[in-house]
């Protein structure tokens, strides 16, 4: 019997990597309704983000995507040269011509298996208040981590512009996000889909803590609760695994970098099966 359409997820793609490239060559749906959210870091370079999207799109009934870190990157080595929000709204511009949905467009509901349900591809960024617990101010937690050895490539390739900073950048963001989130219909239960852990907690098991203030913001730590999620998927830590938060699931779908994988195994399988009405069910029987 062929099984119903369903919604899968996965993230941290990083084509770059030939191993990784090839895991995306064979990736399909086991029905032709399936739909696939990306939650970023498809790759770093304008051209193999746009092979590996329109190779999804030319496969999925849907592709939905929320950029990573790594597409916001402007490479020296990369033809297209953009910077910051330009960059980012050339990138939108592309998923629009491959009918990908971006966090600019109209939230899509699914109503496969599991539905229906609101699908909310999110950009928020971080604005650095994942910060080491004994650091009081951005600065100091910054210079933990400079002294640590421990320091995001974003700080040298993902530039803000035109905001002055990419906290400033996150701050728009969020703002708008919220504004976006809080206008859904209250009825439907919604997957909210990021780069970044909505709160904090995920990052307590990176083997670097001082990597944690590039992986978020504290201000969506209650998005789950006060938009009705399901679910929540993430990538980002290159952690693929499941935890719950006041109830609700949490699902980091990484493929991440061949020697990460590669210790979990010979053949790679970060793809997860998102199912909105199971996890909903789950979370009553859980919170009474």
């Amino acid at each position: 019997m062929t099984p119903p359409p369903r919604l899968r997820a996965v993230s941290d793609l990083h084509i770059g990597y030939p191993e990784n490239r090839e895991f995306v060559q064979q990736l399909r749906p086991e029905h032709d309704g399936d739909w696939l959210i990306v939650a970023g870091d498809v790759a770093e370079r304008y051209a193999d983000i746009e092979w590996a999207l329109g190779l999804l799109s030319s496969r999925f009934a849907k592709v939905i995507w929320a950029p990573g870190n790594h597409e916001l990157w402007t490479p020296p080595n990369d033809p297209v040269q953009l910077r910051g929000e330009a960059r980012y709204q050339e990138l939108v511009r592309l998923c629009r011509r491959l009918g990908i949905v971006t966090p600019e467009d109209p939230y899509p509901v699914w109503d496969g298996a599991g539905g229906p349900a609101t699908i909310a591809p999110l950009f928020v960024l971080y604005d650095y208040t994942f910060r080491m617990p004994e650091a009081r101010t951005k600065q100091e937690s910054l210079d933990l981590a400079y002294a640590a050895g421990v320091v995001c490539t974003d700080e040298a390739l993902l530039h803000p512009d035109p905001y002055p900073s990419r906290e400033a950048w996150c701050d728009a963001r969020v703002t708008e996000t919220e504004r976006r989130l809080a206008e859904l219909d209250p009825e439907l239960p919604t997957v909210l889909v990021n780069h970044y852990p909505l709160v904090r907690e995920p990052t307590d098991v990176l083997w670097y803590p001082q990597f944690a203030q590039w992986c978020g913001t504290v201000r969506t730590r209650d998005w789950h609760l006060r938009f009705g999620a399901s679910t929540m998927v993430y990538g980002h830590l290159h952690i693929p695994r499941t935890t719950f938060h006041d109830g609700v699931r949490f699902e980091e779908v990484s493929l991440g970098y061949p020697r990460e994988w590669r210790r979990r195994g010979s053949t790679p399988r970060p793809v997860r099966t998102i199912d909105p009405a199971e996890d909903m069910r789950r979370m009553r029987q859980t919170t009474g």
